[in-house]
């Protein structure tokens, strides 16, 4: 009886295994599809993490954000390459800066909002100059 219990924890297990790596590539394929997140705001399922990162920022000395570098170095970079080549695509422009696209997926957006650029079907386009 303790083996038939025991394989059967295993078997469940494994199969939970196999259905996050699954929920994992289907949300990935909807942010491709869709452009975005869900919305603004935490991810679901997020507010314990939000008080770890509460309590560690507070031991951290001010100035510099952990590791970055500033200045909008990969959104400058994306609007670089729209601008040398209108109507290049997310997966197009992460593979000229040797990224990955996912990470696109919420730079171009607010190029758009900065109104510095525009998207049409697939790809992206230089705003109009004024």
């Amino acid at each position: 009886m303790a083996e038939f219990v025991d394989s059967t924890v295993k078997d469940i297990d494994e199969r939970l295994r196999q259905l996050k790596e699954e929920v994992s590539r289907l949300e990935a394929a909807r942010s491709a599809l869709v452009g975005t997140r869900r919305g603004p705001g935490r991810p679901r399922g997020s507010a314990a993490r939000a008080t770890t990162t509460t309590r560690r920022r507070a031991g951290r000395r001010p100035g510099r954000p952990r590791g970055r570098r500033g200045g909008n170095t990969r959104a400058n970079q994306a609007l670089e390459l729209v601008r040398g080549r209108p109507g290049i695509t997310i997966p197009e422009i992460a593979k000229s800066m040797g990224i990955e696209p996912n990470y696109l997926y919420r730079v171009m957006p607010k190029l758009v909002s900065d109104g510095q650029v525009r998207r049409e079907g697939q790809g992206w386009h230089p705003a109009a100059s004024s």
